[in-house]
């Protein structure tokens, strides 16, 4: 199985970013898709739930600025993200077959991706 994240980069503050996370090798309809981020020097911070019937869930600080969406065709999920602050600078993660809700250490999923780095920065 393998989940592969794209989209990351450099983007000026107010910016905006789409990332995407393509899976393979497990059943993705089946599975709620998560985005989980870690910041420089800090633990790492659940961000994104869409379930399989696209009920989305977010942590209060992008709610209103990010969205998760999935593709199940294509087997992806995205992350749209607008109004990017400094703060959202992180490496971000993409995961599925979670143990429990808004988990956060990759221990806790059955799948992880490699991780795309966001950038927000002038």
């Amino acid at each position: 199985a393998q989940l592969v994240e794209s989209g990351g980069g450099l983007v000026q503050p107010g910016g905006s970013l789409r990332l995407s996370c393509a899976a393979s090798g497990f059943t993705f309809g089946s599975n709620d898709m998560n985005w989980v981020r870690q910041a420089p020097g800090k633990g790492p911070e659940w961000v994104s739930t869409i379930n399989t019937n696209g009920r989305t869930y977010y942590v209060d600080s992008v709610k209103g600025r990010f969205t998760i969406s999935r593709d199940n065709a294509k087997n992806t999920v995205y992350l749209q993200m607008n109004n990017l602050k400094p703060e959202d600078t992180a490496v971000y993660y993409c995961a599925a077959g979670g143990i429990r809700d808004r988990a956060v250490f990759t221990y806790e999923y059955a799948y992880w991706g490699q991780g795309t780095q966001v950038t927000v920065s002038s």
